[in-house]
């Protein structure tokens, strides 16, 4: 187990952020628009976590084969631009957890699969001056579970990875932890369900945001 640890790398959707309700609301306003079948909360919440594309690929008929799969992709990359914040906020506890983090000398991070601009919005209204560096879907970085973008996180706030611990709430961030060399802490408030991590290969679990602290501090004296 590492030790020393002064760096936490966080995921975004599902994590800190609960963002499900907007991206419904953008994805189904562009399913809408070319008269194709709207989607549940249940099953928007099954899809994410590979990113904007990925999520079109899996809402649209027939994925990207559709010919105005393009086109769905733009409309709602269109809309979540401007309402990427209509009903997002920030996970109950999620603020004293990052406070206390940044208050303990902790370097933070987040790296998220969704569109860059909206990670780097949501992070400026939520957490600006708390988590320095912040890290979306951009052209020539390699989206999660490619260890790219903890990668470039980390030589952003001038850290390594033999310091950091990854926290995310999804098989795509265990599978990313584990691609970048960091340990993972899943977290029960988001998008996965425990067994279901589980099966994924999540050891340590969080249930809580102060959970989070407990298990950062356990690994610290591993």
């Amino acid at each position: 187990m590492k030790k020393n640890i002064d760096t936490v790398i966080f995921d975004m959707d599902g994590t800190v952020l609960d963002t499900l309700e907007d991206l419904k609301e953008a994805l189904n306003f562009a399913l809408r628009t070319y008269d194709m079948p709207e989607r549940t909360l249940a099953e928007v919440r099954a899809f994410v976590g590979n990113g904007a594309r990925r999520l079109l690929e899996l809402s649209v008929p027939e994925g990207r084969l559709n010919p105005l799969y393009e086109q769905v992709y733009a409309k709602f990359r269109e809309y979540y631009d401007l309402h990427c914040n209509d009903n997002t906020k920030a996970y109950e506890g999620i603020l004293p957890l990052l406070k206390k983090l940044e208050k303990e000398g902790y370097a933070l991070a987040i790296v998220s699969n969704k569109l860059d601009a909206a990670v780097k919005e949501l992070n400026d209204i939520y957490f600006e001056g708390i988590v320095k560096t912040a890290i979306g879907e951009v052209e020539g970085i390699a989206r999660k579970p490619a260890p790219d973008m903890v990668e470039k996180a980390l030589k952003e706030l001038g850290k390594t990875r033999e310091t950091a611990v990854y926290v995310g709430d999804s098989e795509v961030d265990l599978m990313t932890a584990e691609n970048a060399g960091l340990p993972c802490i899943s977290v029960l408030w988001g998008f996965r369900e425990k067994t279901f991590l589980e099966e994924h290969g999540a050891q340590w679990i969080a249930e809580t945001p102060q959970d989070v602290i407990r298990l950062v501090q356990q690994m610290r004296q591993a």
